[in-house]
């Protein structure tokens, strides 16, 4: 049986990070599968469908490519993303049953995403869902990838994550989230990231939160890694890190182009060993259960090397064990954090390419002295091999760390919030909406103070020993 993962994509920088991912998956099987023969690797992510027949003709498990339609929703309240899809070249790989759009948009507002659409559009959202999940052998898990900042994405996308929970509980809720910059220019985005965060806490297995700032910081070291020469002065024509054009020039045109393929490779990385064969292969269930020992700590920080697989330039490839290193210094975090100097509870690796389980072992020992684990995890590691390296390149490697260091990040966004909310600013923006109360503002500013205060106490507790009676609790 394929192990399916299903993604939706919801609102405008989900669809935006979900066309560039569909865009280079196709790339890369394109690459590995070299006949155009219908296999497991990519079955995972496409159905074969007969079109012969007119419509949605049947699946076709053997043989040659006939037509392949990505298995996933896209969701938005305003047409433009979807329809810039359906126009450009992916426009084969989806038919209108898998797209929920409407034309008004949440207005920057998670109540009209949330309450208001949710309300609307669920039967829709479900209806569709069953029918995407039908065909389906083997379900391994959702995945939502939306931002935080806007009202579609947060709230909608927030909501689908209830419904996934609802109609299928057995099934893992993996979520990749855009988290807003400080400066961000949508003024209600901190009310809108929280009320999501709530959510996200009691709904997702696994989430991995991503900040813009770290995206744009990591296209400005690509770009000047480019334009010292450092790395040949050219980027390749089919580069991943520019547009779908592939060339340098329409990076200005599109800045997020380039930012929402790093965020693509990342989910690349993360799902090569469900889509490939390896020698440790890892499905992203086992990423679950092995790096979230509580239910409600479940963000993960990630990591990404080479950062110019996505450049995508000439250059001699990173040393293996550079690459490790690499994993572990902040400029190549999708997240401004510093998990070094605090607590790791568990710690994934997924390495793709020609690397041997001797190399993961060795790295491990070397970094290990330098990181502080929890003490009752002192080998939390879990490691994924894949054996089909990115295109263009010799290896990868993604780092997941389950690490206390994402707290500050959180303290953060709720004095973001906690400005708004005490000057009242906005609120009637979001109260005028059927089912929104303002407790559902205290609650979410309450539930992010208790994740904060659970990371606090991991961090007391650095260095010393460990009692845990809220371990055992869980376990009942």
């Amino acid at each position: 049986l394929t192990r399916v993962s299903l993604p939706f994509a919801v609102g405008q920088c989900g669809n935006q990070v979900g066309c560039r991912f569909w865009d280079l998956a196709l790339r890369e099987h394109a690459a590995v599968n070299k006949k155009g023969i219908y296999d497991e690797a990519l079955s995972s992510f496409f159905r074969n469908v007969d079109t012969r027949s007119g419509g949605d003709g049947p699946d076709i498990y053997k043989g040659k490519i006939c037509s392949l339609k990505a298995r996933a929703l896209l969701i938005d309240m305003e047409e433009g993303v979807v329809n810039e899809i359906l126009q450009g070249p992916l426009r084969d790989v989806f038919d209108s049953k898998q797209l929920i759009t409407d034309v008004s948009g949440s207005g920057n507002n998670w109540a009209v995403g949330h309450k208001l659409y949710g309300c609307q559009y669920r039967e829709n959202i479900v209806e569709k869902l069953r029918k995407t999940a039908e065909h389906c052998d083997c379900l391994q898990c959702f995945f939502i990838i939306h931002s935080m900042g806007g009202g579609t994405g947060s709230g909608l996308g927030t909501f689908v994550l209830n419904l996934l929970e609802d109609e299928f509980p057995e099934v893992y809720r993996f979520v990749t989230s855009v988290y807003p910059s400080g400066e961000d220019d949508v003024i209600t985005s901190p009310y809108n990231s929280v009320l999501a965060m709530k959510e996200l806490t009691e709904h997702a297995d696994c989430v991995l939160p991503i900040e813009n700032e770290s995206l744009f910081d990591i296209v400005n070291k690509i770009h000047q890694m480019i334009n010292s020469g450092k790395l040949g002065s050219t980027v390749k024509q089919n580069s991943l890190v520019t547009s779908s054009a592939g060339s340098a020039k329409t990076v200005q045109e599109k800045p997020f182009d380039a930012m929402n393929n790093i965020v693509a490779n990342l989910l690349l990385n993360l799902t090569s060993s469900a889509r490939f064969e390896g020698s440790l292969n890892m499905d992203l269930n086992e990423i679950s259960m092995n790096l979230v020992p509580f239910p409600r700590l479940h963000y993960l920080v990630s990591s990404l090397t080479p950062l110019y697989t996505l450049a995508d330039v000439n250059v001699p490839s990173r040393r293996l064990d550079q690459m490790f290193s690499d994993a572990f210094s902040r400029d190549h975090q999708l997240i401004q954090a510093d998990p070094k100097h605090s607590l790791y509870l568990a710690c994934a690796l997924l390495v793709r390419g020609n690397v041997q389980v001797s190399d993961l072992r060795r790295n491990i020992e070397r970094l290990k002295p330098s990181l502080h684990f929890v003490s009752w995890n002192q080998e939390g590691w879990k490691t994924g091999l894949c054996s089909v390296p990115p295109v263009g390149h010799s290896h990868s490697l993604l780092a997941l760390a389950n690490n206390t260091c994402l707290k500050p990040t959180f303290i953060e966004l709720k004095d973001r919030f906690m400005k708004l909310y005490k000057k009242k600013a906005h609120l009637h923006h979001y109260l005028h909406i059927d089912g929104m109360e303002q407790s559902c503002f205290s609650e979410a500013v309450s539930s992010l103070s208790d994740l904060i205060e659970e990371y606090s106490e991991l961090d007391a507790t650095k260095g010393g020993p460990r009692t845990d009676p809220s371990r055992l609790k869980i376990a009942v």
